[in-house]
C-alpha cells in the first residue's frame, strides 16, 4: 500500500483544513472534563449528624447535647458523630425531670442508638448532593463509591463496543452518535428519582464519554499530519480535557444543588453537534475499507480549503494494490492472535490499568483534601496543564518508551513518600499528592499517543478502544482506593504508589516508535519486547503478493 502521509504530503501540515480538524475534536472533548469528575461535587458528602426532630420537645440544653462527640480519623479534633444520637427516649426522659447534661448525668452512661430520624446536612458548601438527597451515609455509604463504579462500568462497555463499531462503521458516525448520547443522557438524569435510576443512567453517560473521546482521539490521529499528530494526541486532546476539567470547579462553585450542576454541564455537549459539518472521515479508515474515491474527495476538499492544487492522482493507484489484510475486517480477537501483539496487547493493558487507577484515584481524593473542596479540585486540574505540556514536549523529542517509564516510576516514588510525610505537615503532603498526579497524568497523555502509534491502522481504534476497555477494571476499584482511607489515611497512597513505581520499570519492555511512520497493517508492527533498536518497516514480497504464511510468520 503506498504510504498514505507520501501520498497527501502536498497539504501541509497546518492549513486552514488542520486547523479546523485540530480545534473542533479538541473542542469535542472539553465536556470530558466535566463528565468524568464531576461525581466529586455531585457525591460529596456533607457534614452531617443524626436528625433531632422539630417536633420532640427538649430543651436547648439536651438539644444541643443529644448528639455524642467522636474522634474525627482525618483531624483528630472532637465532630458530632455521624451515625449515632443518644437514645432518645432516654434524654426525653432526662428532659422532663430537668437534669442537666453532664452535671447531673454522665453522658458516657447513656445508650445510643442510630439515626432512626434521618440526617441533618451542613448546607454551608453544597445545597444538595446525591449523598445529601438519598442519605448515601453510615450504613449506606458503600454506594457513595459505587456511583463511581458504575459511571466506570460504562466507559468500559463503551470501550469494548465503541472501537469495534468505529472500525467497522467509521470513525465520525460513532463519535457524533456518542455526542448526542451523553448529552442527552445528562440531561435525562437530572430527573433521577432514586440513586438506583441515577446509576442507571450514569452508566449511559460513561459509555457515551469513553466512546467519544476514543473516537475523536484516533480520528485526529489519522487525519493530521505527523507533526501536529504529536501536538494533538498529546497536549491537544489533553489540554482541552484539562481545561473543561478546570472549568467544573467554577460551575460547581456556582451551581451547589446537584441537579442545577448537571443540567450546566450537560449544555457544552450540545454545542459540539454543528461540528459535523467541519470534521470529516478519516482518509485512512476509508483507504483500508477499499473506499478511495471517498477519501480523495476528502483530500481534494482539504486541498481546495488550504488553497492548494491537488495532484490529478492521489489514491485511485490503491485500488489495486489493497491487501487482503486491508479487506479483511479486523476484531478485538486479533489483539490477541499472535505471540508478538500478544504480548504487547498484554503489556499495555496492565500499563493502561495502573495508570488510570492513580490519575482517577487521586483526582476523586481531591474531596478528602485539607482545605477547600473547590480550590482542590481547581488545583489537581491545573496541575494538568503543565504535565500536559510536558508530555507533548517530551513525546515530540525523547524516547516513548523511555518517557512512558519515567513517568511512572517517578509518579509512584512521590506516592510512597507521603507516608512520610509527619501528620502536622499538611501542604507537604498535599505537595507530594499534587507531584504525583502531575507525573501519572504525564503518563496517561502519553499512553493514548504511544498506544496509537504501535498498532495499525486496521486495528487502530480497536486496539485503543480495548486498551481503554482494560485500564476500566483500573477505574472501577479506583473509588475504592479512596475508601480505603477510613482504615488508614496512608494505605491507598502505598499501594498506588508501588504498583505504579513496578509498572514503569515494566513499561521499558515496550516496542519504541519516536521518528517511526504509522504501521498500516498487522505486519508492519514492531516486534516485541523493542529493546533499544528500532527499524522502519518496508514492504516485503510477502506484503506485496499477500502471501498469508509468510505473513504470518513476520507478525510472530
Amino acid at each position: 500500500m503506498t504510504d498514505y502521509e507520501a501520498a497527501t504530503a502536498f497539504l501541509g501540515e497546518w492549513g486552514r483544513f488542520q486547523k479546523e480538524v485540530f480545534f473542533f475534536l479538541c473542542l469535542s472533548i472539553v465536556p470530558n472534563g466535566f463528565s468524568a469528575l464531576a461525581i466529586v461535587f455531585l457525591a460529596d458528602t456533607p457534614r452531617h449528624s443524626c436528625l433531632i426532630p422539630a417536633h420532640v420537645n427538649l430543651t436547648a440544653a439536651w438539644r444541643n447535647s443529644s448528639i455524642p462527640l467522636e474522634v474525627d480519623s482525618q483531624s483528630g479534633a472532637l465532630v458530632l458523630s455521624k451515625c449515632a444520637r443518644y437514645k432518645l427516649r432516654d434524654v426525653l426522659d432526662f428532659s422532663d425531670r430537668g437534669l442537666l447534661p453532664g452535671v447531673d448525668v454522665n453522658l458516657s452512661h447513656v445508650s445510643t442508638e442510630s439515626c432512626v430520624d434521618g440526617w441533618e446536612y451542613d448546607t454551608s458548601v453544597y445545597i444538595s448532593t446525591i449523598t445529601s438527597e438519598w442519605d448515601l451515609v453510615c450504613d449506606e455509604r458503600w454506594k457513595n463509591p459505587l456511583t463511581s463504579s458504575i459511571f466506570f462500568s460504562g466507559v468500559l462497555a463503551g470501550s469494548l463496543i465503541s472501537g469495534q463499531l468505529s472500525d467497522r462503521y467509521g470513525r465520525k458516525i460513532v463519535l457524533f452518535a456518542t455526542i448526542a448520547v451523553q448529552a442527552v443522557a445528562t440531561i435525562i438524569q437530572v430527573f433521577s428519582q432514586s440513586w438506583v435510576m441515577f446509576c442507571a443512567i450514569y452508566f449511559i453517560v460513561g459509555f457515551g464519554s469513553i466512546s467519544k473521546y476514543v473516537s475523536a482521539f484516533v480520528l485526529g490521529t489519522e487525519i493530521l499530519g505527523p507533526r501536529i499528530r504529536t501536538i494533538y494526541s498529546t497536549a491537544g486532546v489533553s489540554l482541552f480535557f484539562g481545561a473543561g476539567y478546570m472549568l467544573l470547579p467554577l460551575f460547581a462553585f456556582f451551581l451547589r444543588d446537584w441537579r442545577m450542576l448537571l443540567l450546566g454541564l450537560s449544555l457544552p455537549g450540545f454545542l459540539c453537534i454543528p461540528f459535523w459539518w467541519y470534521i470529516p472521515e478519516s482518509p485512512r479508515w476509508l483507504l483500508s475499507q477499499g473506499r478511495v474515491e471517498e477519501a480523495e474527495a476528502i483530500i481534494r476538499n482539504a486541498a481546495k480549503k488550504n488553497k492548494i492544487q491537488p495532484p490529478p492522482c492521489i489514491f485511485s493507484s490503491l485500488q489495486t494494490e489493497l491487501q487482503p489484510e486491508q479487506r479483511k475486517t479486523h476484531n478485538i480477537c486479533d489483539l490477541l492472535r499472535s505471540p508478538n501483539i500478544r504480548w504487547l496487547s498484554l503489556t499495555l493493558w496492565l500499563v493502561w490499568n495502573t495508570v488510570t487507577i492513580g490519575y482517577f484515584a487521586l483526582s476523586l481524593n481531591t474531596a478528602n483534601l485539607h482545605g477547600n473542596a473547590y480550590f482542590n479540585c481547581f488545583l489537581s486540574a491545573l496541575v494538568e496543564m503543565p504535565a500536559y505540556t510536558l508530555s507533548w514536549i517530551m513525546f515530540r523529542w525523547c524516547s516513548r518508551r523511555l518517557s512512558l517509564s519515567w513517568t511512572l516510576f517517578l509518579g509512584g516514588v512521590f506516592l510512597l513518600l507521603i507516608q512520610l510525610v509527619p501528620a502536622d505537615q499538611i501542604f507537604v503532603s498535599i505537595t507530594l499528592e499534587m507531584m504525583g498526579k502531575f507525573a501519572v497524568t504525564t503518563a496517561f497523555a502519553i499512553v493514548y499517543a504511544y498506544t496509537a502509534e504501535l498498532y495499525p491502522t486496521v486495528l487502530r481504534n480497536t486496539a485503543v478502544g480495548t486498551c481503554s476497555m482494560a485500564s476500566r477494571i483500573g477505574s472501577i476499584i479506583a473509588p475504592y482506593f479512596i475508601y480505603l482511607r477510613s482504615y488508614s489515611v496512608s494505605l491507598p497512597y502505598i499501594l498506588m504508589g508501588s504498583l505504579t513505581s513496578l509498572v514503569g520499570l515494566l513499561s521499558l519492555l515496550l516496542p519504541e516508535t519516536h521518528g517511526m511512520p504509522l504501521p498500516d497493517t498487522i505486519t508492519h508492527m514492531q516486534r516485541f519486547p523493542g529493546c533499544c533498536q528500532k527499524k522502519p518497516y518496508t514492504h516485503t514480497p510477502a506484503e506485496e503478493k499477500g502471501n498469508p504464511a509468510e505473513q504470518k510468520s513476520l507478525v510472530q
